[in-house]
C-alpha cells in the first residue's frame, strides 16, 4: 500500500531530527520557530495521512496513553501560568505573586498572570507543544521495525553530522559567528553550538542510539564463553558491522574533544548503568553482546581517544577546582529561595532570567539566563507539580525501555531499549550541573528518545525470521 503523505511525514521527522542541533541548537528565536513550524508541519502531514486512512492510529500510542495524558496536563499547567486571572483568583493560587503583580501595578482590579513575564512563558508553551506533538509524532509515524533503524540510523547521522564538523574544526583551530554568537571550536569541539556542554548531551543521546543499534546486529543467541566472544568481535571488525563501529568511534572522539567533564562522566557512567540492567534481565542472550560493546567503547577512550586529547578531558576532569564547582551549585542554591515563594505555580514558564536577579547573592555577578540545573529550572519555572508531571514522562518512557530488556527477544526491541536506557540515565546526570534540556534542539531530540522507549516495548516484530529491516517497505 502507497503511503505518500504518511511517508512525507516521517521523511520530514527524520529530517528535523538532524536539522535541530546545527542552527546554534535551534537556540535563537528564528531557530527554535523553524523547529515549531517543521514539527507542527509535520502534524499536519499526519492529520491529511490519518484523514486518508494512510496512517491509523497505532497500537505504540494507545499504549503510551499515561505519557500523552501527562504530557495534556503539562500543557494545561503552563496555559494556565499565561492567561489572565483575576485578582480574586490569583491571589488564590499564589498569594505571592499576587502581591508581586500589585506592586508592579498589574495586580489590584485588573486581571494578572501566574507568571511574571507572560509573554516569555508563550514562547515556553509553544514550544512545549512543539514537543509533546514531537512525541505523539514518533510513536504514530514509527509503525513498523524498517522505520524503527531508519529513525535509529537518523540518532546516529544527527550526531554524526555534528561530530564531524566539530572534530574537524578543533582540528583545524576555527571558530566562527552565527548572528550573533561566537561558536568557538579552537579549544574545544563545539559543533554547531554555542556551549561545548550542550554537543555533548546531544552526542550522549545519539551514541547510546548508536549502541543500541550495534547490540541489534550482534549474534543474540546466548553466550558460549569466550571463544563466542572472540567471534563477535571478529564479526564486529571485518562484517558490514565495521560501518557503524567506525562511525561510534568518530563520535566517542568528538565527546572526548569537547572536554566536558561532565557530559564525559555521564557517558561513561551510563553505559555502566544500562550495561549492567541489560546483564541483570539478560535471561538467554546478550551477555557477551553487552560485554563486548562495553569493551570497545573502554578501547575507543583509551586507545583512540588518547589521539585526540582524551588526557586534556582527564586533566580537566583532576583539576576540577571547589571555586569552579561553586560556580555551578551557587546559583542553584539561590534559586531554591524562588520555589520557597512560588512551590506550586513556579514564577512561569521560561522566566528563570527574569526571577533570579531578586533571587541571587552579592557574589554572583555573571547574568544567568538558566541555572545549571534542569530540575532545579524546572522547578522554579512550573513548581513542583510541573516537575513531578514531567519526571513522571521520563520515568515512565525510562520503565518503558527496562521492560523491553526483560521482556522481548527481538533484537531490534533490545538494541533501542539499551539506548534509551543509557541516553536517559546520560541527560539525568548531566542535567544536575547544565541545562541541556533548555536548549531546543536537544529538549526535541531528548523528547524523540524517550518515545523509543515506548516503540521498543510495545511495536510488534512483523517480519518472518531470517527477514532484514529492508525487506518491507516503509
Amino acid at each position: 500500500m502507497k503511503r505518500p503523505i504518511n511517508r512525507a511525514a516521517f521523511g520530514l521527522l527524520l529530517f528535523l531530527i538532524v536539522w535541530a542541533p546545527i542552527p546554534l541548537g535551534s537556540n535563537r528565536p528564528w531557530a527554535w520557530a523553524l523547529l515549531e513550524i517543521g514539527i507542527f508541519a509535520t502534524g499536519l502531514l499526519w492529520l491529511a495521512a490519518h484523514l486518508r486512512r494512510e496512517a491509523p492510529i497505532t497500537p505504540v500510542a494507545r499504549a503510551a496513553w499515561p505519557a500523552l495524558l501527562l504530557f495534556a496536563a503539562w500543557l494545561i499547567w503552563i496555559g494556565l501560568q499565561w492567561l489572565p486571572l483575576p485578582a480574586g483568583g490569583l491571589q488564590a493560587l499564589s498569594p505571592n505573586m499576587a502581591a508581586l503583580q500589585a506592586l508592579r501595578g498589574e495586580g489590584g482590579a485588573h486581571f494578572a498572570t501566574l507568571s511574571i513575564e507572560p509573554h516569555a512563558t508563550k514562547v515556553f508553551w509553544l514550544k512545549s507543544c512543539a514537543w509533546a506533538l514531537a512525541f505523539a509524532l514518533t510513536l504514530l509515524l514509527v509503525d513498523s521495525r524498517k522505520r524503527l533503524w531508519w529513525i535509529g540510523g537518523t540518532f546516529v547521522a544527527s550526531g554524526l553530522v555534528q561530530a564531524i564538523f566539530g572534530g574537524l574544526m578543533h582540528l583545524g583551530g576555527e571558530n566562527f559567528i552565527v548572528t550573533d554568537a561566537l561558536v568557538a571550536n579552537a579549544s574545544q569541539a563545539s559543533g554547531f553550538y554555542v556551549n561545548r556542554n550542550h554537543l555533548a548531551g546531544l552526542l550522549e543521546m545519539t551514541l547510546a542510539v548508536g549502541v543500541g543499534l550495534m547490540i541489534a546486529q550482534l549474534d543474540n543467541r546466548a553466550s558460549r564463553g569466550w571463544k563466542q566472544l572472540a567471534v563477535d568481535l571478529l564479526q564486529v571488525v571485518l562484517t558490514y558491522k565495521a560501518a557503524l563501529r567506525v562511525l561510534l568511534v568518530v563520535m566517542v572522539v568528538a565527546l572526548v574533544m569537547t572536554r566536558s567533564r561532565m557530559g564525559n562522566t555521564a557517558f561513561f557512567v551510563s553505559l555502566l548503568v544500562a550495561g549492567s540492567i541489560a546483564l541483570i534481565l539478560s535471561r538467554r542472550a546478550t551477555r557477551s553482546t553487552v560485554m563486548l560493546i562495553a569493551s570497545l567503547i573502554v578501547i575507543d577512550i583509551f586507545i583512540i581517544g588518547a589521539w585526540f586529547g582524551v588526557e586534556k578531558t582527564v586533566q580537566r576532569i583532576e583539576q576540577t577546582t571547589s571555586e569552579q564547582v561553586q560556580e555551578r551549585v551557587d546559583p542553584a542554591i539561590y534559586a531554591i529561595n524562588i520555589l520557597r515563594d512560588y512551590p506550586v505555580f513556579g514564577t512561569g514558564g521560561g522566566t528563570f532570567y527574569n526571577a533570579y536577579p531578586q533571587y541571587r547573592g552579592a557574589d554572583i555577578i555573571p547574568f544567568y539566563d538558566h541555572v545549571h540545573n534542569d530540575y532545579m529550572q524546572i522547578a522554579t519555572d512550573a513548581g513542583v507539580p510541573g516537575l513531578a508531571m514531567l519526571g513522571a514522562i521520563v520515568l515512565l518512557s525510562f520503565f518503558a525501555a527496562v521492560l523491553a530488556l526483560s521482556r522481548r527477544r527481538d533484537p531490534l526491541a533490545r538494541g533501542i531499549a539499551f539506548g534509551v536506557v543509557m541516553g536517559v540515565t546520560a541527560i539525568a546526570i548531566h542535567s544536575t550541573v547544565d541545562f541541556n534540556l533548555q536548549i531546543p534542539a536537544n529538549a526535541f531530540v531528548f523528547t524523540v528518545l524517550l518515545a523509543l522507549g515506548w516503540l521498543a516495548l510495545y511495536l510488534d516484530r512483523h517480519e518472518r525470521k531470517g527477514q532484514t529491516p529492508v525487506d518491507k517497505s516503509a
